[in-house]
């Protein structure tokens, strides 16, 4: 009887750290059973970190080295994708991956990758001749002499899946934390106590899906230890006039030369070349270096031909989480009962993290014996795009809803209708950055040069806030100073 009380104390029965891909897809699996959970997220929205700067790739599996956590949960994910983005309502395009041979030499390499990929149960893996590829992607090199090709893999818009996962969650009762940053854990009897900059939280179990830092919060509360390393990304984004120049997603097989960076499609229209990869002590170190996008440029042209670089309209970088094992850690934790991890969750993260939340909700269900609901419901519907609607169908929603026909981002075509919504929905968007991550405002060609005093002006007036106070992001990042 003392330890049930004690339990009906706590205040939740899972605290989940970090609101990417991976804590927001474990957070919807958490949804479906009688649970209190709750999500602390040291940033002011979801998908703030490695999840919003990475290839936006969904990889087919045959990469990660067969009999790994990496191999299982890619595989295991990219087959949960098609049916994920029907339900959650995401932008998601199996468009079909390459990757390239460019000498005789390196065939058997390709076939080792084949062989590997068939192991690890992806599907319809083929190798194809240099000729077949050209076939297939017109610009791909004349150097190539064999790829495998992988139809299974794919691409997918990285802020509408976790977006839409975190909104189903909380629309299903988790309850999700902000501008929420954690100091301290310390196990008790029943559970995790967390300290954090706006008080505590005390958890039955705590789930540590915290990017490059989750190795610090593991290391607080057990003595097998685990190292994070950041590592550094950095990616080329081109206009959509580019979008075109190649149809599916092309890799290089890793060589004397490295391993080479993608070139891609996005689910958007446009075409994105990297990453880099470059290990950094910085975990907060996102700035972009001439030579590492000029060593993007000069990688891409190994694969494909003629790509317009005077069409790049931005850069960026992504920092990945490499654990030292070069595996993820997923599962609970030996010597700490009750204290989950997903860590190290670095590339095929994004199309892993559905598969690793079906798995750890597996776990946690099981070990606090809880029960399904009744009235869990899977299904979200996302933001209204009348860009993507008939003439018609769009002629009728301007004449019920004004303000779809009022456009703020000339760029993207984005309507203050859909702003409207990006903020005032289910976890709606609370700075810019926020609105443009759920409907692009500020993505195009022109990087918010135009559009943004009118959406500051729509953030202000939606959440009752003085022009002064709407932030790029986190506070101190106000966009104007003075009276």
């Amino acid at each position: 009887m003392e330890a049930e009380n004690s339990m009906e104390k706590l205040l939740y029965d899972v605290a989940i750290i970090g609101a990417g891909v991976t804590g927001c897809s474990i957070a919807r699996e958490l949804s479906r059973y009688d649970l209190r959970v709750c999500v602390l997220e040291k940033d002011e929205d979801v998908c703030s970190g490695t999840s919003k700067a990475n290839s936006a790739i969904v990889h087919a599996g045959h990469d990660a080295e067969s009999g790994s956590m990496k191999a299982r949960f890619n595989v295991e994910g990219s087959r949960m994708m098609p049916g994920l983005a029907k339900e959650l309502d995401f932008d998601f395009i199996q468009n079909g991956s390459l990757v390239l041979c460019f000498a005789d030499v390196d065939r058997p390499a390709l076939e080792e990758l084949y062989e590997k990929g068939k192991k690890n149960g992806v599907e319809g893996l083929t190798i194809l001749s240099g000729e077949e590829v050209r076939r297939l992607e017109p610009n791909v090199s004349d150097r190539v002499v064999a790829a495998l090709y992988a139809p299974t893999g794919g691409i997918v818009c990285p802020f509408g899946l976790t977006i839409a996962m975190a909104e189903n969650a909380c629309d299903n009762g988790v309850e999700f934390q902000f501008l929420t940053r954690i100091e301290e854990i310390r196990k008790m009897e029943d559970g995790y106590e967390l300290k954090t900059n706006r008080g505590t939280v005390t958890a039955r179990c705590v789930v540590n899906a915290a990017g490059v830092y989750a190795d610090a919060f593991h290391n607080m509360v057990s003595g097998k230890k685990i190292h994070i390393t950041a590592r550094k990304g950095e990616y080329c984004l081109l206009d959509k006039e580019a979008g075109a120049h190649v149809g599916h997603t092309i890799f290089q097989l890793p060589g004397k030369l490295g391993k080479g960076v993608l070139v891609t499609p996005t689910v958007h229209g446009n075409l994105l070349l990297g990453p880099t990869a470059r290990d950094i002590n910085d975990k907060e170190g996102t700035d972009t270096t001439a030579e590492d996008l000029a060593e993007v440029q000069e990688k891409a042209t190994l694969s494909v031909r003629g790509i317009p670089f005077r069409q790049v309209i931005t850069s960026f970088v992504g920092l990945r989480a490499h654990e030292d094992s070069d595996d993820f850690v997923v599962g609970e934790a030996e010597d700490s009962e009750g204290f989950f991890d997903a860590a190290g969750i670095e590339s095929p993260g994004l199309s892993s993290a559905p598969a690793i939340g079906v798995y750890l909700a597996g776990l946690i269900a099981e070990k606090t014996e809880a029960k399904a609901k009744n009235d869990w419901h899977g299904k979200r519907k996302g933001i209204v795009k009348p860009g993507e609607m008939s003439r018609e169908e769009r002629a009728a929603l301007i004449r019920e809803h004004p303000e779809y026909g009022s456009i703020v981002c000339r760029c993207e075509g984005i309507s203050e209708g859909e702003i409207r919504d990006a903020i005032t929905r289910t976890l709606g968007a609370t700075s810019l950055d926020g609105i443009k991550r759920r409907v692009r405002q500020g993505m195009g060609r022109c990087q918010a040069g135009f559009c943004t005093p009118r959406a500051m002006e729509i953030l202000a007036n939606e959440r009752g806030i003085r022009m002064e106070e709407v932030c790029k992001n986190v506070p101190g990042s106000e966009m104007l100073i003075g009276e």
